[in-house]
């Protein structure tokens, strides 16, 4: 039986107040599981990114709530969900958010630092995984030194380097060539994914579509749908308005 890594239950999230109120999620529900790596898929506006804010403790609903692992985050002290984000969550953001002052390693060392690991270690593990991502060679370099693709492997490094039991991708093939974009992705589902580890992906780019377990529609604030795709476990999504319930299949 797969383990739930995420149950979010009836997420709203708005901006703004009266005539200017803007409603981002609407009673958003969904479940993922350990050993799959689940992408969000939708129009630009829809709340994929907003979606991923909240799951991940970045961003606060209005209503409902979210559980990782069975702990309700949003329940959580400040520094009890600054802790959480440390310990169990790696994000790679679109635009990367690299340090342009730091070489690479030191981009890569970050998250070990935040949790006050010595320095040299950090320094050296953050060498270990630049090497799985095949840029030990690039450590010493400042990012904007880097390629597009070499800068997202990068950002990659970093979000793994503490380990983290959820790893989130926000469209991480956007400002990548097909195959620097098919290359990266596959890498991260090879080498990346397994029994203890969820992947989310939010992405627009269906060359990448053959390395996930499932894929959720999102469109105007509401999962729409979802498809099946890979072997990995295969959960019902979560009831919410519109969506349409995924089993098994025969």
């Amino acid at each position: 039986m797969a383990r739930t890594a995420i149950k979010a239950g009836a997420i709203e999230k708005w901006f703004g107040e009266g005539e200017a109120k803007t409603l981002a999620l609407r009673g958003v529900s969904l479940e993922t599981y350990f050993g799959e790596m689940v992408y969000i898929v939708g129009p630009s506006g829809s709340g994929k990114t907003t979606l991923l804010s909240v799951i991940s403790g970045i961003l606060r609903p209005n209503r409902g709530a979210v559980e990782v692992e069975g702990t309700d985050i949003w329940n959580l002290s400040s520094d009890g969900l600054a802790e959480f984000r440390r310990n169990k969550i790696g994000f790679v953001f679109q635009d990367y958010h690299l340090f342009p002052r730091l070489t690479t390693a030191e981009n890569v060392a970050v998250p070990l630092i935040l949790r006050k690991t010595e320095w040299g270690k950090a320094i050296r593990q953050a060498y270990e995984y630049l090497d799985h991502v095949g840029l030990k060679n690039r450590a010493e370099l400042p990012p904007m030194k880097l390629s597009g693709g070499e800068q997202q492997r990068v950002a990659i490094a970093r979000a793994i380097i503490s380990q983290p039991d959820i790893l989130i991708m926000d469209e991480p093939t956007a400002s990548l060539d097909g195959d620097t974009g098919r290359s990266i992705v596959g890498f991260v589902h090879r080498e990346l994914l397994n029994e203890n580890r969820c992947i989310i992906v939010v992405t627009h780019d269906d060359r990448i579509y053959e390395f996930a377990s499932r894929i959720l529609h999102m469109e105007d604030g509401r999962l729409t749908g979802a498809e099946n795709i890979g072997a990995r476990p295969e959960p019902a999504l979560a009831g919410n308005a519109g969506a349409v319930a995924v089993g098994p299949r025969s």
